[in-house]
């Protein structure tokens, strides 16, 4: 049963369980009158009493939903209760099943310094009803009363005790809960500045990379695109000035040829820009595709595996992981002389903050990581470049190879989300 239940059932007790105990010790007075030899006196002063105490309890009902014990009121009315099952239990001792009560409610309804005495005097009252009835009569009964007393006090002092150490236990898992929260809170707040620190890196490296862009597009511009055209306008040039229309067509047909690798160029660039297979496909979809054509193309065994829940990651996050697995399956195919490569897209996003996490495996000849600064690269960005990318979205790169036994490459990153 846990705290919560515990403590419905302990509030129902005090509203409903006074009545109903005062009901049994009616039905059972009621029931034992002539047997205990009670007068006709002895039963209307039960019933005023009775009445008495079903008017108390009412009473108490209210006080105790406007102010809950301990307070004076209560303390009160656990004293003036008492006072009322004595007299009963007095009168017939099968009213105990209503004085009873005493036992249940005094921690709830006495401060900590009247809780014994209103045990003591409780048990005063079991004790009378468990010889039959107040006073003793004759030396043995009260010796009798002496014992049974002491029994009820030793019951009242072993659950005493139980119920504080029962209280003491309450408190501590209390205290704990109260820790558990506040370091929830924590943990929380953490993975928040957590999440913060993610989207300010990401911006960072938006913008680095931007401006790393702007720089690959000036060197282009002006290495092929801006050179073809100067050829085109100098091609153009010579045609307007010779006579010759032969000369004039060749011209032409050389202009025009520039243009068309211009043209080229051009589109290369702006394909550089974004990476096209995002436009309508996840980075899981878009991975699959460039995998299976890249291995249509080169004849290679080529895989591609998802792990964990695929989410929408930041258009930044899928365009560096997409650029990294076109970068590494281009090595391949010039370098590694791969009979298989395989792709896995892991997300782990039970992981505090959240990874991903993108592994490329060959087969292929595989080389000496120590010896990479002295290998002749042909081109594009390189392993070099694949690292930089991942850094600039606050991710790592890795490699691991060995003469003769292929490369793996493991490129992990936070896991940003699209709305982030």
């Amino acid at each position: 049963m846990t705290n919560a239940d515990e403590a419905a059932t302990r509030v129902s007790f005090d509203r409903w369980g006074p009545y109903a105990l005062l009901a049994v010790g009616v039905v059972t007075a009621v029931g034992s009158a002539h047997v205990v030899g009670m007068t006709r006196a002895a039963m209307w002063a039960s019933g005023v009493l009775v009445v008495l105490a079903l008017l108390l309890q009412l009473y108490w009902g209210r006080a105790a939903r406007k102010r809950p014990g301990p307070n004076r009121t209560s303390v009160t009315l656990y004293f003036v209760r008492w006072a009322l099952g004595f007299l009963l239990t007095w009168l017939n001792p099968f009213f105990a099943f209503f004085a009873v009560t005493g036992y249940y409610t005094a921690a709830r309804q006495l401060t900590r310094r009247l809780v014994l005495p209103g045990l003591f005097l409780t048990a005063v009252t079991m004790a009378g009803s468990e010889i039959g009835g107040m006073p003793p009569h004759g030396l043995l009964w009260w010796f009798g009363f002496v014992i049974v007393f002491g029994a009820n006090c030793g019951l009242v002092a072993l659950f005493t005790r139980a119920n504080a150490q029962e209280q003491a236990r309450a408190h501590v898992q209390a205290e704990t809960i109260a820790e558990l929260g506040r370091t929830n809170a924590a943990l929380q707040q953490a993975l928040d500045e957590n999440a913060a620190l993610h989207a300010q890196l990401l911006v960072q490296a938006r913008e680095a990379g931007v401006a790393d862009e702007r720089r690959r597009l000036a060197a282009e511009i002006h290495d092929t695109i801006a050179q073809g055209l100067a050829g085109i306008i100098a091609q153009l040039q010579v045609v307007i000035n010779t006579p010759d229309p032969q000369v004039a067509e060749e011209h032409v047909g050389r202009a025009l040829a520039l243009a068309r690798h211009s043209l080229g160029e051009a589109r290369r660039s702006v394909h550089n820009l974004a990476p096209v297979a995002l436009e309508h496909d996840g980075l899981p979809e878009a991975l699959q595709k460039t995998v299976a054509e890249w291995g249509e193309r080169t004849s290679v065994r080529a895989e591609f595996t998802l792990t964990g829940t695929a989410e929408q990651l930041h258009e930044e996050v899928a365009a560096t992981l997409l650029r990294i697995v076109e970068e590494a399956l281009s090595n391949a195919a010039r370098h590694a002389r791969a009979s298989r490569v395989g792709v896995t897209l892991s997300y782990l996003g039970d992981f505090p903050g959240g990874e991903v996490i993108l592994d490329i495996r060959d087969d292929g000849v595989g080389f000496d990581p120590l010896a990479l600064p002295a290998r002749t690269r042909a081109g594009g960005f390189g392993l070099d470049g694949m690292r930089a990318r991942a850094e600039r979205i606050a991710g790592t790169l890795t490699v691991e190879s060995e003469p003769g036994l292929g490369t793996a490459l493991s490129a992990r990153v936070p896991l940003v989300r699209h709305d982030n």
